[in-house]
């Protein structure tokens, strides 16, 4: 049964919140730009395509050694986040009375603010998930790296052109899908903050909401970084 304090904007507070997070990448398509993430695929595939020419240099093991740790550090802080979490639930009574007393605070029954704090936990074990799942993609993505033939200099293979680009589409899709759902996870702490605002009033989290997809839809297009790497893709599609 739901709470009697559950109202319309607090519906609508949550469904934007879970719509713009999971819908984000529509939203590009709606608007016909893509994510920084889906530009650097072609950035990841020159990469991958030099390996296969020159071999495997430190440079590569520091730069997939560096992803690897950052996807590990964020899963694991996460996960002291969710224990934490987890940890209030057997004093939420005390902690919905202190709340309770704070002017600025909505006044919410026990059952809205423990729906509240549910949605706060789903959306923060949703992004853990997405870190391990991110993880493992990694390591898929890591041996599909090491097994990679590599067709010029002393140690060459002779290998079918066809195949060997086939080899290196799989490789880099493999190592963008991994960083698709690292990222996916990374915007969920945008929400998971979004989702706090729900225990101050329903509005306070719509207006969040927002903000944070707008925060993200222009860094993604209007920041000097979005632009430069949109005109390094370019300036590589010209000289290729």
């Amino acid at each position: 049964m739901l709470p009697n304090d559950f109202s319309l904007p607090h519906i609508v507070a949550m469904a934007m919140l879970l719509i713009s997070w999971f819908a984000y990448s529509t939203i590009f398509k709606l608007i016909g730009k893509q994510t920084i993430n889906n530009q650097l695929k072609a950035v990841r595939r020159e990469w991958i395509k030099q390996i296969t020419m020159h071999g495997r240099s430190p440079f590569d093991a520091i730069m997939v050694g560096h992803i690897v740790h950052s996807v590990a550090f964020f899963g694991s802080a996460t996960l002291i986040v969710l224990a934490g979490l987890f940890s209030i639930v057997i004093n939420l009574d005390s902690i919905h009375g202190t709340m309770a007393g704070l002017h600025f605070i909505e006044s919410l029954s026990i059952e809205l603010f423990s729906a509240n704090f549910a949605l706060l936990a789903v959306v923060l074990t949703i992004s853990f998930f997405s870190f391990i799942y991110a993880l493992r993609k990694l390591v898929y993505a890591i041996a599909m790296i090491g097994a990679l033939p590599v067709v010029k200099g002393s140690n060459k293979v002779d290998y079918a052109e066809d195949n060997l680009q086939q080899l290196i589409d799989d490789t880099t899709t493999v190592m963008t899908e991994s960083l698709k759902t690292f990222n996916f996870g990374i915007r969920g702490y945008y929400y998971a903050i979004a989702a706090m605002f729900l225990f101050v009033s329903a509005y306070a989290c719509i207006v969040i909401t927002l903000s944070a997809t707008a925060i993200l839809i222009y860094r993604q297009m209007n920041t000097t970084t979005a632009q430069s790497i949109n005109q390094y893709i370019k300036q590589r599609e010209s000289d290729s």
